[in-house]
């Protein structure tokens, strides 16, 4: 039998992309993949994910690439993480979840082990998932008018995609359990102090740096470099590898919880999430119907399957 052909890398031009851009600069030897969701601040829906993957995997084999540079389209955002839009749609089954998780796992694995040395160019606010993003390049940028943040706690979701492993890697454990746990914004000279982010530049200088690093990069010895970044990667990839595929489980599940429910709705209808009544929920097993007092209603019933009456609203506070 004939060998089979090795990987090859196509002109970007072929790619079916509509979530990304993806393009290669022959004479810097510089891949850039742009988010290009400028209107829901570059937030990551499933096709997005699958065509992040499709880049880095493209990149990865073309040996005239030397530097990848993953970044955000407009000046707004470099990435806000999960499409909530999409994941409002969720929940009618784990295996939705699951499946989309799956995609962010695999652009992650292709993203670290990409081969080449990569530069998140932070030109906008950072959060959750976009957070996990950058972590997952060797090199960031970030401007100095834009933050980085986590807020999982507060919209149902555990960021257990990156940061719960990577961060205590990259800040320590106090400053990460800080990071995820308070959901605060983290100032870029805050993020530059800890170690979050490797430059902070205003944002006239954000191109150029970037470019001087990929410079830099350029000018290595590809096989030298490929293999200290695999070496650089153990403790991120050990952590990753013992934890995240209890969490694609585990959140998939969580997905159709109340906490999720009741958190996606809140971040639509831009209020808080009810606090009260999901702690009370879940202390009591679910809610209870103040007619016919059938109990173990989920939070987010309209009516009780026992009666059938209307049950009072989440929002208003009644178990």
């Amino acid at each position: 039998m004939p060998e089979p052909a090795s990987p090859a890398a196509v002109h970007p031009a072929t790619l079916d992309f509509e979530r990304i851009r993806y393009a290669k600069d022959a004479a810097a030897a510089v891949a850039t993949v742009t988010i290009d969701r400028p209107d829901v601040l570059n937030a990551f829906d499933f096709r997005t994910l699958r065509e992040l993957s499709r880049a880095f995997e493209d990149a990865s084999w073309d040996e005239a690439v030397a530097v990848v540079v993953l970044t955000g389209a407009g000046d707004r955002a470099f990435c806000t993480g999960a499409d909530l839009d999409e994941q409002a749609t969720f929940g009618g089954s784990s295996g939705q979840y699951w499946r989309w998780m799956g995609a962010f796992i695999e652009a992650h694995d292709r993203l670290r082990n990409i081969g080449k040395p990569t530069i998140a160019r932070i030109n906008g606010i950072c959060v959750g998932g976009g957070n996990e993003l950058q972590m997952a390049c060797d090199l960031a940028v970030l401007v100095d008018d834009a933050y980085i943040r986590h807020v999982g706690p507060e919209h149902g979701s555990v960021p257990a995609g990156g940061a719960t492993q990577w961060l205590p890697i990259l800040v320590g454990d106090r400053r990460a359990r800080e990071i995820v746990m308070l959901c605060e914004e983290i100032s870029p000279a805050q993020a530059l102090d800890w170690g979050l982010v490797s430059r902070v530049v205003p944002r006239a200088e954000l191109d150029s740096t970037v470019s001087g690093l990929a410079e830099s990069l350029r000018r290595k010895l590809p096989e030298t470099l490929r293999y200290t970044k695999t070496q650089l990667n153990w403790w991120r990839d050990l952590v990753w590898s013992q934890t995240v595929t209890h969490a694609r489980d585990w959140l998939a599940i969580h997905s159709g919880s109340n906490e999720t429910r009741e958190a996606v709705a809140a971040f639509h209808e831009k209020r808080a999430p009810d606090y009260s009544t999901l702690r009370t929920t879940a202390a009591g097993g679910g809610r209870t119907c103040p007619s016919c007092g059938e109990t173990g209603i989920p939070a987010h019933y309209s009516y009780c399957g026992g009666c059938g009456v209307a049950l009072t609203a989440l929002e208003e506070g009644v178990p």
